[in-house]
């Protein structure tokens, strides 16, 4: 079976597990485990921050990051389409007693002129505060859509000019600064806090990260100790984020180029609508409703390819290390047969 559904469906390399199964270990709670201190050393020092804290999902990276910024009564503005408000549980309400903002951004990403419309008077009691802008690098519902460097400078700027921090989900982070050969350190100084999946195109196969300042991370580990979070010996699970960082992140652009391959196959469908312009690992192909979606998925799952359902007449198809030069070839071939 070739699953396309996502990049989180990875697994292990062999070498990957090896390196699990030697990592030293230690309680991570008391700050013991040399495993999982050395992962988050190595995050920060990549990123130029000064610090970093593991965490079980990219989900729970996200959701202490905007604990740390937001108090009970304020406000988060985000994307409608925005992965800390659509896929997370409603957990900015539940976790931290926060109302949401959504706006609208072409395929996921805002803009600052956007933005500033939505950041409530201070003086006026009938609004909340706002206290923080989260955006998404890449989008996912934007099919993998890369923020131009301008753009997110211009966000960050603006939140300097209302004492706003900015968080980052960054769930696919590697997968935009590949392509664009962004320097991580230049990247990482727009951003207050930071999350990293290791689970997804990474391979690892489980973990994220959330990075920032020492007073920051000090303060996330008392959260993610509330949230449930602590880990004793997770430096097993801690190898796997740490080989993924130091072996996988350059191999990332060999999976854009096979979702370029699929894009291209796709365009040249007579039952494709459109597809969204693909940039990393993510294929968005619209046809002409949930009928033919559901038909379409069906006949790929007799064919061995598995795909998902991605909104209304949407099918999305992710790239990742577990699918190959041969595979791309025979769901290209396998899609030209669709009808």
């Amino acid at each position: 079976m070739i699953d396309l559904r996502s990049d989180t469906v990875t697994k292990p390399t062999k070498e990957m597990l090896d390196f699990m199964m030697s990592a030293p270990v230690g309680d991570d709670v008391f700050g013991e485990d040399p495993t999982v201190n050395e992962l988050e050393n190595y995050t920060a020092e990549l990123f130029g921050k000064e610090a970093a804290i593991f965490c079980t999902s990219g989900t729970q990276s996200n959701q202490i990051g905007i604990n740390l910024h937001v108090k009970p009564g304020g406000e988060v503005i985000c994307h409608y389409e925005s992965h800390v408000f659509k896929y997370e549980g409603g957990g900015i309400a539940r976790n931290s007693g926060a109302s949401i903002r959504t706006i609208d951004g072409d395929r996921g990403r805002l803009k600052a002129s956007a933005i500033e419309k939505w950041i409530n008077p201070a003086h006026d009691v009938h609004f909340p505060l706002t206290q923080l802008v989260s955006i998404e690098d890449t989008a996912n519902r934007g099919g993998g859509a890369i923020y131009k460097s301008e753009d997110i400078r211009e966000i960050r700027e603006l939140c300097n000019s209302h004492n706003l921090p900015l968080h980052l989900d960054g769930a696919r982070l590697f997968n935009a600064l590949v392509e664009t050969k962004f320097d991580y350190k230049v990247y990482a100084e727009n951003f207050d806090t930071i999350s990293i999946c290791l689970s997804k195109g990474l391979g690892a196969p489980i973990g994220s990260l959330l990075i920032g300042t020492k007073q920051h991370i000090h303060q996330a580990r008392r959260i993610r100790k509330v949230f449930g979070g602590g880990m004793r010996q997770a430096g097993i699970i801690a190898a796997g984020g740490l080989f993924a960082l130091k072996n996988n992140i350059d191999r990332l652009r060999v999976d854009h180029a096979h979702a370029m391959e699929i894009e291209g196959v796709l365009k040249t469908l007579p039952w494709i609508v459109d597809v969204v312009p693909v940039e990393t690992n993510i294929v968005v192909a619209i046809v002409k409703d949930d009928e033919s979606r559901n038909n379409v998925i069906s006949k790929l799952k007799e064919l061995n390819i598995l795909c998902m359902p991605f909104g209304p007449h949407m099918i999305r198809f992710v790239t990742h290390l577990n699918v190959s030069e041969i595979d791309v070839a025979f769901i290209c071939d396998s899609l030209r047969k669709i009808n």
